[in-house]
This record gives C-alpha cells, sequence and structure tokens, in this order.
C-alpha cells in the first residue's frame, strides 16, 4: 500500500511579545495566523471500516488540534514564563499562556509539533506543521530534519 499525506488547515488570532528582543516585536503585537498540519500513513485497507480509504479522518485531524491547540491559543496572549506583568495581564484580561521558550514562531511550531505527534494514532505520523505569522512569513517543521 502507498504511503499518502494528508493535510489540514487551521487559523487562530494570537498575540504575543518577544521578551528582550531588540526590535519591535519586544512590544505585545498579534497576529492572524494560518497553520498547515500534514500526517502520514497508509489509507485504512479494512473492508468493514467505515473509514476505508482514509489515512485518517480530517475530523480526527481537526479535533486533534483543535482541542489541543486552537482552543488554547486563539485569542491568547503567548508570552515565556517569569515575564514581567504575564500573571497580570492574565489576571485583568484572561487568557494569558505562558510557555517556557521564547514564543517566537520558530518555537511555537516546534511545541505544536511536539503536541501532535504525541496525540496521533498509532501508524499515523506527522510529516510537517507550517505556521504563518503574516501572509509572507512562516516557520515549517519537518519530520525528516527532526529524525
Amino acid at each position: 500500500m502507498s504511503i499518502i499525506r494528508i493535510t489540514r488547515e487551521f487559523s487562530f488570532e494570537g498575540a504575543h511579545a518577544l521578551g528582550g528582543y531588540d526590535g519591535k516585536c519586544c512590544h505585545i503585537h498579534g497576529h492572524s495566523y494560518r497553520m498547515a498540519v500534514t500526517v502520514s500513513g497508509n489509507p485504512i485497507e479494512d473492508d468493514n471500516s467505515p473509514k476505508k480509504g482514509m489515512v485518517l479522518d480530517f475530523t480526527d485531524l481537526k479535533k486533534i488540534v483543535n482541542e489541543n491547540i486552537i482552543d488554547k491559543f486563539d485569542h491568547a496572549l503567548v508570552m515565556k514564563e517569569g515575564a514581567l506583568l504575564a500573571e497580570d495581564i492574565g489576571r485583568v484580561y484572561g487568557n494569558v499562556v505562558t510557555v517556557d521558550f521564547q514564543p517566537t514562531s520558530e518555537m511555537l511550531v516546534i511545541h505544536f509539533a511536539d503536541i501532535v505527534k504525541s496525540l496521533l494514532p498509532e501508524g499515523i505520523q506527522l510529516h510537517s506543521i507550517k505556521l504563518w505569522e503574516t501572509e509572507k512569513s512562516c516557520a515549517e517543521w519537518y519530520a525528516e530534519d527532526n529524525r
């Protein structure tokens, strides 16, 4: 059987600040993120399966990503743990996500890849994640580069 890749796109709104950065992104600012998640595997061959011919039901992939990434990061302010005022901002405005890394697109895409990889069913591999923070700028994670 052939290995097939399937991709689902997602979008969310979010803000971040890059503490210690020497440019404008040290300030709190927002993005309209777009993310493409690609997984690979063999299409199901079981004649009795309602998913016959699918690598993974797009609905299942959507559920994994929405419940574990989009629902958490959509309309959130992402800041590094210990960032000045992060707790105060969260208390006043809510939905502040703190992470143990500088919340650049590069580091977010690594974080998202770790989440998705850990939740995929047996026989399905994460192939890639591409995260656009603007229309023209993105970070990419590929399994083949991270073996």
